[in-house]
This record gives C-alpha cells, structure tokens and sequence, in this order.
C-alpha cells in the first residue's frame, strides 16, 4: 500500500510540476525561497530586498538595475491562497517608523513582486516580466526533511549520541536522568509520553537558547508547534534503544515510533511536497559573527548544520523533465549576516570563513550541476564607520544605536543614545577561528537598532542603507533578467 500512495504522490506532483510548467509559458516566474539558522535575519532579508526592488533603489552590482534594464516593480497578488501572505507592510514600518526589528518567522509565508524590466540587445530584446514568489520560512522546516529517509531507532540513536557530546552532556544532564526512568518495551502510557517528549523539548529549548543556537537536532516544530501544539505528532521523544533490537508492537517504543512517523507524514512532507520542491532558488542566512563568538564547537555545530542544508536539498541543473517529474534548486546562496557590525575591511575576512563553512558540503553540490554561492551582507544597514582612539592607536569601529539594556564596555544603553564600538578584527587567515587561537567572548556585537532614516523636503523616507544586498539579488535572479 506505501508503494501505491508514494507512486501517487509522485503522479500527483508531476501533474502539479506540468500545470506550473505550462503557466510559465503565459507567466515566466521564479520562487525564491528564504530560509536560515537561529536569529540569522529571515524576515529582515525579504523586506529589505522588496524595499529595494520596489523604491526602485540604484543597485550596482545587481545588472539590470546598474544598465538601467530594470523598469518597475511592483506588489501582486500571490498565486498560492492558502499561504499566509508575507506582512510586508507591518515589516517595513516596524523597521523605519519605529525602528524595531521585526518578529522571527515562525510559519511560512509568502509575496509576489512584479518585475518589468527590458531584455538585452540582441534577437531577443524588448520588453518583458518575471513573477518573483518569494518564500519565507524557517530554517527548523529545512533540517527536518533529513528525518524523511530516517527510522524512529536511527533518529533516537543519533541524537542520543549527539547530546552527549563535550558541552552537551551537562545541558542534556535533566533529560537524560529521566530517559532513566521510561522503559522502551514496557506498556504504552499516555501519561508518561507526555512528560517523555516535555523534557525532550525542554532540552531542545536550552541547546538552541546557548552558544550552540544553530543546533541541528530536529524536530523544528517541537519548538514552533503552531496549530499543532499538544497533538499526537507532536507528542514524542527519543529513546534509549538497545542497538540491534527491533520494537515489539504494543510497547511504549512502539507508541513514540508510530508519532514519530505520523510528525513525518503529517508535517514534514507536506511541507515538501506543497514549498520545497517547488523551489527554484534558494538563500540561507546564516550568523557566522556569533558562532565565531561562541568558538570552535559552535562552529562545529554550525558547520554540522549547514552541511545538512545541503543535503536536504535536491539540487541539480533543471530540465524539462526535472521540473515535471523531480524539480530541483539549482542555485543556492549561503549569506553571513550582519556584516555591518564589523569594518568594511573585514567583510572578505568573513565570507571567506563562510565559505570554508560550507566547503565540503558545496563541492558535492557542484558536482551534481548547481551552483553555490557566498555572500557576507546587512539587509540593513545599522552602523555606520567611525574610528576609536586606545591609546596611541586608531581602531577601525563601527557606530550605531544599541538596543535598550544593551551593554558596551560596562554601560547599559537606554536605546536613545549612540555608541561606537571596536569589534574586533576578524582573522586574515579563515582555518584560524576553526583552531581556537581566538577565545570564545573575544568581539563585541552589541544588538544595534535598525537606523533612523532621513526624511526629505517632500516628506519621503530615504531608503534603507544595506552591505551587497545587490550582489545576492544577482547571483539569484540575475540570470532570468538578460
């Protein structure tokens, strides 16, 4: 029976990849999706890039706004009625109006911009749009599609295994004195699954709060439940199983694996079937600045991550036939944020221990015919460049408005008043931070506000400051505007 309803699923997404297919002959479109890791800036991106597209910003490196070929973008209605509309509006006042970052994204979300723009000379010049569908979701979603090709027993196993690891094992420590307690092949008890999957979602809640926030460990809607909070599908926890021993059915192992497998069928594959497989390019926005805070095993952690990313996706060049039957990203842009909180002198510094990051993960990527990128960026800008004088020595800085209760060498910000700060310099050499010859706690990133915008004589806002928001938009949609 499996066999018939995965041939049908597959039936059914062709005839969906071949109805998208032919609307690209009325509507040329591209989905974008926007995805990233613990606090990394996913709503912060979308806006920005949509505020830009629309104001019709300058954007140098971005071609077809530099030659002057992008004519106008707008709003549209999105395709796709039963996806939450991404509340750009809100967003967008939110970061100018009150000059607050926005709230995480913690459902899917998407928009529509229309992009009227003039092809190049040549057989094809002239005018002509693109359909840009962004999709805005979490990056837990993504790290849960390696549960898919994964058993209840090999998921238990390995994250048992990664919890007691160095620098785990003490977080892990309450969880782990109450897996004591339960018996995998003892009777199956409501009650007591309940309290199991508490205290594993309590765990999860301490490992992605700490230094190691970019933690891999799925379930991604254990922690971002939605409508689903206090279900069956939601109600379960690793076990320690005996390796080697099959479930018996009937026992408490078998209870947890049943909801582990309907977490599978009931969130994690919808959510490829119906948004990741239709995706045609993707960034993930990942914080490099506070791993490297956190040191080498965060950055271990985050290393782990990415290389996940990669793996769940099916990247690939498309064909015809690929996006009838198999649709694949093929391109994927890794972006480290918040480069304005370092010197412009070391925004290469960064994007190159981004692309160590993702080294190993990208060649195997590349090998099967996409493309991955790098980028360090600000969606927004919130600092500008100053210096700072320690004693005979000029330090390259950065100068912003740090959020209330923030604390800069030992004074506490009121979120009025502005401060500038020495981050710290970034190595010349990227093995370096991977090496701990830099200790944990060594840069200072204060949290800044979102800055304050000039308004001119007409009463129109000037536009959001960013760092090579351009280049990303090329590397994804510049191939499409030629």
């Amino acid at each position: 029976m499996s066999r018939i309803t995965n041939l049908a699923s597959r039936a059914g997404s062709a005839a969906q990849s071949l109805w998208e297919a032919s609307g690209q002959l009325v509507q040329p479109s591209i989905r974008v999706g926007v995805t990233g890791l613990a606090r990394s800036g996913k709503t912060v991106f979308t806006t920005s890039l949509v505020h830009h597209l629309t104001r019709g910003t300058n954007l140098p490196a971005f071609r077809a706004s530099a030659e002057g070929r992008l004519r106008r973008a707008y709003l549209a209605h999105q395709p796709d009625d039963a996806v939450p509309r991404f509340p750009y509006e809100e967003h967008l006042e939110a970061l100018t109006i009150a000059r607050q970052w926005p709230r995480s994204t913690n459902r899917i979300s998407e928009l529509r911009v229309d992009l009227e723009y003039e092809r190049k000379a040549g057989w094809r010049s002239g005018p002509a749009s693109l359909a840009l569908d962004i999709v805005d979701y979490p990056g837990e979603w993504l790290l849960d599609l390696a549960l898919i090709e994964t058993s209840y027993a090999e998921w238990s196993h390995r994250t048992l295994e990664a919890s007691r690891r160095p620098g785990r094992a003490e977080l892990a420590a309450p969880w782990h004195a109450s897996l004591k307690n339960l018996d995998p092949f003892g009777p199956p008890d409501e009650i007591l699954a309940a309290k199991a999957s508490e205290d594993f979602k309590a765990y999860l809640t301490i490992l992605r709060s700490g230094s190691e926030s970019v933690a891999t460990t799925p379930p991604g809607r254990f922690l971002m439940p939605g409508d689903l909070e206090g279900s069956p599908a939601l109600t379960f926890a690793p076990l320690d199983l005996p390796a080697g021993r099959a479930i018996p059915p009937g026992s408490f192992a078998a209870l947890m694996e049943r909801r582990y497998e309907a977490y599978k069928t009931h969130v994690v594959k919808p959510f490829f079937r119906n948004h990741f497989q239709r995706i045609d390019r993707q960034i993930v926005l990942v914080d490099v600045l506070a791993a490297i805070d956190a040191g080498p095993v965060a950055l271990a952690e985050l290393e782990e991550a990415l290389d996940q990313v990669l793996i769940a996706f099916r990247t690939g060049r498309n064909t015809l036939l690929s996006r009838l039957f198999s649709p694949r990203a093929d391109r994927v842009l890794f972006a480290a944020t918040k480069a304005d909180h370092i010197h412009h002198t070391d925004h290469d510094r960064l994007e190159a221990i981004l692309r160590l990051l993702v080294n190993r993960a990208a060649r195997r990527t590349e090998a099967a015919g996409a493309r991955v990128g790098t980028v360090a960026l600000a969606s927004v800008r919130a600092t500008r460049e100053t210096t700072v004088r320690e004693g005979r020595e000029a330090l390259k800085a950065v100068a912003g408005t740090p959020e209330a209760s923030e604390i800069v060498d030992g004074e506490v910000f009121d979120g009025e008043t502005e401060a500038a700060v020495f981050p710290g310099e970034l190595p010349e050499v990227a093995e370096a931070v991977f090496q701990g010859e830099i200790p944990p706690g060594s840069f200072r990133f204060p949290r800044f506000r979102p800055p304050k915008l000039p308004v001119d004589a007409a009463g129109r806002m000037a536009k959001m400051p960013h760092i090579r928001l351009d280049r990303a938009l090329e590397f994804l949609l510049g191939d499409r505007l030629t």
